[in-house]
C-alpha cells in the first residue's frame, strides 16, 4: 500500500501536510481516490476534487488534475486547506493554565478534548477554549489552528503549549524541529517489560496495511523514544518515556512495536481492558526555552484521577 515519504519542514505549516509514497500496487489508481482514501480526516473524493483544484495537493511538489494516475514512486503531498466558510468561535469552556504571559500559554489538557478544528468538527476543542480565554493567538497556522504549535491525541491528557503571537510561534515550532524541547509521558501498558529501561529506534511512516494508521515501516521517518519501566504490576507496567522525535501516534505505534500496547488503546492496542476512555497515555512533562527571554521553562502535570484509579486498582488487587 504506503509508506509515509521523508520530508524537509520548510514552514510552521508542514506539521500540517499529509504525505505519501504511491506503490507498484497503486500504480494507476486515480489521484482523487487515493487521497480520500488516506486523508487523515476522511474527507469525501468531491471534497479532494476541491483541493486539487486549489492547488492543495501536489504530485512530486507539481499540482495535477483530479484524474491524474499515480505512477509507483509518485510523491503525493496533502495541505488541507481551510473551508472558506469557517467561522471557529470562542466558547467558554473551562481551561486548566499551568502557566501564561504574553507570549506562551501551556495548559493541562484533559482526555477526551478535540486539539484543534478540523473539518466538521468546528466546536468544544481546545482552541474555541483558548480563543474565549486569551483571545490574542498566534496567526501563522490560520483560523483552525491559531497558537497551535504541536497535538496530543484526543484521549491523551496532559501538558501542551500554544503560542500567543507569530514571534513566539516561530520560535516553539523551531525547538520543536530541532528536537530540544522536552517532553515526558506517563503510560501504562499490557505485559511485564523485559527492561526497566530502553529506547525504541524504529522509523514510523502509514500503515501498509490500513492508511489511516501508522506502524513502523522499512520507508519511515526517523523515530525515537526513551522508556523505563517505573512500576510493575505483572500484567501491566508503568513506564515513563521520553520523546526524542515527535512523530505522530508515536508512543502508542512504538509500544505496540515491541508487543507491549497502551492498554486502553483502541487503535494501537486491546480497547477496554481498563475502565479508560481510551489510552492511558498522560503527557507529563513539558519544558522550553521562553521564545522572548531565553529563560528555560519546566512543568510537570500529576497523573488525572481517571488513571490513577486504575494504577490505585491494580495496587490493590
Amino acid at each position: 500500500m504506503t509508506s509515509q515519504a521523508e520530508r524537509k519542514p520548510t514552514n510552521p505549516q508542514d506539521e500540517w501536510t499529509q504525505e505519501w509514497v504511491a506503490t507498484e500496487a497503486e500504480a494507476g489508481e486515480r489521484i482523487d481516490k487515493f487521497v480520500a482514501e488516506s486523508a487523515e480526516e476522511g474527507v469525501s473524493r468531491t471534497q479532494v476534487q476541491d483541493w486539487i483544484r486549489a492547488g492543495a495537493v501536489t504530485v512530486n511538489g507539481a499540482a495535477v488534475k483530479p484524474n491524474y494516475r499515480l505512477e509507483p514512486g509518485d510523491v503525493v503531498a496533502v495541505t488541507p486547506p481551510e473551508p472558506e466558510d469557517a467561522d471557529i468561535r470562542p466558547e467558554p469552556i473551562p481551561l486548566q493554565v499551568v502557566y501564561e504571559d504574553g507570549d506562551v500559554i501551556v495548559v493541562d489538557k484533559p482526555r477526551g478534548m478535540v486539539v484543534h478544528p478540523a473539518h466538521g468538527h468546528t466546536s468544544g476543542t481546545l482552541v474555541n477554549a483558548l480563543l474565549h480565554h486569551c483571545r490574542d493567538l498566534s496567526g501563522i497556522n490560520g483560523r483552525l489552528r491559531p497558537g497551535i504549535v504541536h497535538r496530543i491525541d484526543k484521549d491523551t491528557s496532559g501538558l501542551l503549549m500554544a503560542a500567543k503571537n507569530d514571534l513566539a510561534h516561530v520560535s516553539l515550532s523551531e525547538q520543536l524541529k530541532a528536537h530540544t524541547v522536552e517532553r515526558a509521558y506517563i503510560a501504562l501498558v499490557h505485559g511485564n517489560l523485559p527492561h526497566d529501561q530502553g529506547t525504541i529506534d524504529a522509523p514510523i511512516g502509514r500503515d501498509p496495511h490500513d492508511r489511516k494508521k501508522f506502524a513502523v515501516t522499512a520507508g519511515g521517518k526517523p523515530s525515537v523514544t526513551h522508556f523505563t519501566a517505573v512500576e510493575r504490576f505483572g500484567d501491566y507496567t508503568l513506564v515513563r518515556l521520553r520523546l526524542e522525535t515527535g512523530r505522530t501516534h508515536q508512543i502508542r505505534v512504538h509500544m505496540k512495536y515491541i508487543g507491549h500496547p497502551l492498554a486502553g488503546d483502541p487503535v494501537y492496542g486491546r480497547a477496554k481492558t481498563v475502565p479508560l476512555d481510551g489510552q492511558a497515555l498522560h503527557a507529563a512533562v513539558l519544558g522550553f526555552v521562553h521564545p522572548r527571554t531565553g529563560e528555560t521553562l519546566r512543568f510537570e502535570s500529576p497523573i488525572p484521577d481517571d488513571f490513577q484509579r486504575i494504577l490505585d486498582m491494580l495496587r490493590n488487587r
